[in-house]
């Protein structure tokens, strides 16, 4: 499989001579070209030769050891024709440069020491006027700064130098250097390939006898040992070898010749001497065999095995009546859509919704689009399209008292059969730029067959595409920019404009055959060539050819000063956002430090027998007054029960009474109630009054309580400053991810406009604005890399996974399928996502970001998707409960008389356009009565002060990007 070029596009990538980084691969390789020569022509030329002999056939891995190396070696050794700097005593310095080189060699003593070391003697000759020559050694010299680097040593290295990609492969000068400075090139036999491959051969097969049962020969002057079970027989050349090692010992030691004869006669051939040794055998371990390499994810999508019974993906629904799917059942009737117009019709909606502010359009619905577009009776009568229309032409040429209205993109001038001074003939008839056949005359020429054949020459040179051109030249007084400089969009005049910007744009041989298509339907060759002609085919033009048209439109808005303005200050507000953002989640972090310092504070300071916040009605249970009681309230209880004896008992009493015994009694009740209201008034101030610890403890719980609201409140803004920079993010459309299969995922709500479309449009009452999660096929590229593989890989594949790519495409897809990048298919339920969540294998590169995305944006993604659904399934009344304002129909320049339309484009109203300029696109302005304006305008500023515009933080308009909503 071929490598992505998205990865090589990436701004990952630096240049390692120069230090630059975020470059593409080809940017940082391009980098490193330059550089290098650079390096080269700055590197010492004196140093090459000398440095190349010596890292030739070097066998240092790793190009950073061998630089520190040759460094290591090189900067304090200098050769002649080199540039150097001699210092003197003095320490002064002189210029100069190296004539001659003299090396002294190592001199040694008797007993190996060393009696002089290794130096050389440089002759010098200094950069004076005099020339002067000198002598000197080389700790007397230097060379200029950044001379000679170990940056541009490996520079130099890295183009000089390169090795194979075998472990052990030396470092070889590149063939046309080497022969440049004459240096050898043939590789030492002991380090070619091959001798290594059979050392390591070699070594391995001894590892491998050692440890198969072998003799352990520690010692190799020894005979072999004999093996269990056998007599070993001595032979007469171990005699002679002993014999010779026995002798040579004599010699080295007089004193073993005491050792009798018999005794080493014995030790030589007994049973148990050295031929009498058994052979020492080792058990050899089963082999196991060696583990697979354990694989590291996330790898690449199609190199995951497929999983056996696994769901396939959710299907896919589409808008297209030629689905790629043939099984595929459209839950809707015929659209008339073609999927070629799937692509643009996504593209045209989503530049209108993103730019709607530059265009002072109100946003609208994809679904309010489609069916605008799919009108065909009462067009004009739908506002939506005759503003979309309208205002992106306002863009492409400025107004009359604009710069005398400039046209704002670059537009091809009309060639020789196009232009105005030409008759209407030459104008009306479009013939093919390139010069029509000969008709042959095959078999017997005759008149007759001659008069034939001219006569077929000529019905096809007068054969007319379209009738633009004699359109163009019957309005020459008041041409397409005349009347679209003067904003003449009435009764549907914007249809002539159409067709006068295609006309001229047909000029362009890029552009030509698509201009000559539109134009053969709004100007069709059978009807005369009038601008009523192309407002009355307008309405016939079928849906596919319109999202041409506003394709056609949309690229060319693209090209406008206001479009490249507003993407100007959308990334100045983008800087400004982001730098907001960085001091608010600075000031959030430091929030946070103080709720952490504060909650260990109130850890320390939280009573042992209180809760977080003390009751204060619970306070009076710690009186150790009232827990432990006093004589006094211990009698107080006696009285008291004494008293409820004496009134529960209290009857009738016949005998003589104690004098005084029922005052004693009240008294005793009436102090009883006098004790417990003190009590109660104690236990009250002492509520009222709490302990030092207490108040300090409750000052430490409101700190806590201010922190926290102080740390959500930063985190609102900071989501308020992503939700800012996201809808400021309008260059291009963010792509969600890829699956395995390269399918894209798009969520075009994702960036560039509110999720809901703005909250200020005239149909903000729907709640979405797409609510569909997109799919588009991969593209060519990807598609032939590592989808449409060659023989080869497709063996390879089958091999290792029992199917072909495709075939696994088709399987785990399920039913639905999108092949090509001009192929689209949506998912419009919350349910069909989750299944798409759950289908994303984590273990592949793509589909892991994805899922992270696709469960990033999972709960907004859903709501809308509610949303659509729940207002699709409205009915026209219940939508009107819910805000949708009544349908508008303009009776300005023409009245209306007919029944009102109940679709659902036609509720929306370009209440921007009014708000701001004063009438929508599509009528002209009204006449303003300058005394009544004057007059209201002075009262205006009476009764309220003159009215100022809201601005953002740097005193510029408000916008939808410095607004602050809740979506």
């Amino acid at each position: 499989m071929t490598k992505n070029g998205d990865f090589y596009r990436q701004k990952r990538f630096s240049c390692e001579i120069t230090g630059h980084s975020g470059l593409t691969f080809f940017e940082a390789f391009q980098s490193e070209s330059d550089a290098s020569g650079e390096v080269e022509d700055a590197f010492p030329d004196a140093l090459k030769g000398p440095i190349l002999r010596k890292v030739q056939f070097s066998t240092i891995s790793r190009l950073d050891h061998l630089v520190d190396h040759v460094y290591e070696e090189f900067k304090c050794d200098f050769y002649p024709r080199e540039s150097i700097v001699v210092t003197f005593d003095d320490g002064s310095r002189s210029p100069g440069v190296l004539r001659e080189k003299t090396k002294f060699p190592e001199l040694l003593r008797p007993d190996g020491s060393v009696e002089r070391s290794a130096y050389a003697r440089y002759l010098v000759c200094l950069n004076n006027p005099s020339n002067e020559e000198i002598v000197v050694e080389a700790k007397d010299l230097i060379r200029e700064r950044k001379t000679f680097t170990k940056q541009r040593l490996r520079s130099f290295l890295k183009k000089t130098i390169d090795h194979e990609s075998w472990i052990g492969a030396p470092w070889c000068v590149k063939s046309e250097i080497a022969q440049d400075y004459q240096i050898n090139g043939n590789i030492p036999p002991h380090l070619t390939y091959q001798h290594q491959m059979a050392q390591r051969k070699a070594n391995s097969m001894l590892k491998k006898n050692d440890f198969d049962g072998q003799l352990l020969n520690f010692n190799p002057g020894l005979p072999q040992l004999k093996p269990k079970g056998q007599k070993y027989k001595r032979g007469s050349q171990d005699v002679a070898r002993l014999s010779e090692e026995y002798q040579r010992a004599l010699a080295a030691n007089p004193d073993f010749s005491k050792i009798p004869q018999q005794q080493i006669e014995q030790f030589l051939t007994g049973p148990n001497g050295i031929n009498g040794l058994h052979q020492i055998a080792v058990k050899t371990q089963p082999k196991h065999p060696p583990q697979p390499p354990t694989l590291k994810y996330p790898i690449e999508d199609l190199e995951l095995p497929p999983i056996q019974n696994k769901a396939p993906r959710p299907a896919l629904k589409f808008l297209s009546i030629d689905s790629p799917s043939p099984h595929y059942l459209p839950e809707e009737p015929a659209s008339g859509i073609l999927m070629r117009s799937v692509g643009p019709l996504l593209e045209t909606w989503d530049t209108l919704n993103v730019y709607c502010e530059v265009f002072q359009l109100d946003s609208f619905t994809f679904d309010d689009y489609v069916e605008a577009l799919q009108l065909t009776h009462d067009t004009y009568q739908c506002q939506l399209i005759s503003e979309i229309h309208c205002a992106v032409l306002k863009k492409l040429v400025n107004d009359a008292n604009d710069k005398n209205g400039q046209v704002q993109f670059s537009i091809p001038e009309y060639n020789s059969l196009g232009s105005e001074n030409s008759s209407v003939a030459d104008t009306g008839s479009l013939t093919s730029p390139t010069p029509e056949p000969e008709v042959k005359v095959f078999g017997r020429t005759t008149r007759s067959s001659l008069a034939k054949s001219e006569t077929v020459q000529t019905a096809d040179s007068s054969i007319k595409v379209h009738r633009a051109a004699e359109m163009e030249y019957s309005t020459r007084a008041y041409d397409w920019k005349t009347r679209l400089r003067k904003r003449d969009f009435s009764q549907g005049a914007w249809v002539y404009i159409v067709v006068g910007l295609l006309y001229q744009l047909s000029n362009d041989p890029r552009r030509k055959r698509a201009c000559d298509e539109i134009l053969s339907k709004l100007a069709p060759p059978d009807q005369e060539g009038t601008v009523q002609t192309a407002i009355s085919q307008y309405p016939l033009v079928d849906v596919n050819t319109r999202v041409k048209i506003l394709e056609i439109l949309c690229i060319l808005s693209l090209e406008t000063k206001a479009i490249r303005l507003y993407m100007d200050e959308c990334n100045n507000n983008m800087t400004e956002f982001r730098k907001e953002k960085i001091d608010m989640q600075r000031k959030r972090r430091a929030a946070m430090e103080d709720l952490q310092s504060l909650l260990e504070e109130r850890k320390a300071l939280q009573p042992r027998s209180r809760t977080a916040s003390p009751v204060p009605e619970l306070e009076g249970l710690n009186d150790p007054k009232i827990v432990n009681g006093t004589e006094d309230e211990i009698e107080m209880d006696d009285d008291e029960d004494a008293v409820m004896n004496t009134e529960e008992e209290e009857e009738p009493h016949q005998g003589r009474s104690l004098r005084r015994a029922i005052d004693r009694a009240a008294q005793r009740k009436k102090r009883a109630e006098e004790d417990r209201l003190r009590k109660e008034r104690l236990q009250t101030e002492k509520a009222k009054k709490p302990s030092k610890q207490i108040k300090q403890y409750e000052k430490i719980l409101k700190k806590i309580e201010e922190a926290k609201d102080q740390i959500k409140e930063y985190e609102e803004e900071v989501s308020v400053l992503e939700n800012d920079l996201r809808e400021s993010d309008c260059p291009r459309t963010r792509v969600l991810g890829k699956d395995r299969f390269w399918n894209r995922y798009y969520w075009f709500e994702r960036n560039a406009m509110p999720y809901a479309g703005l909250p200020d449009s005239s149909t903000a009452f729907a709640g979405y604005a797409n609510g569909c999660l997109w799919v588009q096929g991969p593209d060519d590229m990807e598609r032939q890399g590592f989808i449409e593989l060659c023989e080869a890989e497709n063996r390879q594949y089958y091999n290792a996974f029992k199917m072909k790519v495709p075939e696994r495409k088709i399987i785990e897809e399920g039913k639905t399928h999108v092949f090509n990048a001009r192929q689209w298919g949506y998912l419009d339920e919350p349910d069909e996502l989750d299944k798409l969540i759950g289908w994303l294998d984590t273990h592949g590169v793509r589909e892991i970001k994805l899922r992270k995305e696709l469960q990033a944006q999972r709960d907004k993604i859903t709501k809308y998707m509610i949303q659509r659904k729940e207002f699709l399934d409205m009915s026209e009344d219940q939508r009107s409960e819910t805000g949708e304002p009544t349908t508008r129909m303009s009776t300005r320049t023409k009245s209306y008389t007919g029944p009102v339309p109940t679709r659902r484009c036609f509720a929306w109203t370009n209440l921007t356009a009014e708000r701001e300029i004063g009438h929508i696109h599509s009528e002209p302005k009204a006449p303003v009565n300058n005394r009544k304006a004057a007059k209201s305008t002075k009262k205006a500023i009476e009764e309220g002060g003159r009215q100022t515009r809201a601005t953002n933080r740097q005193g510029k308009r408000l916008t939808r990007q410095g607004s602050r909503y809740t979506f």
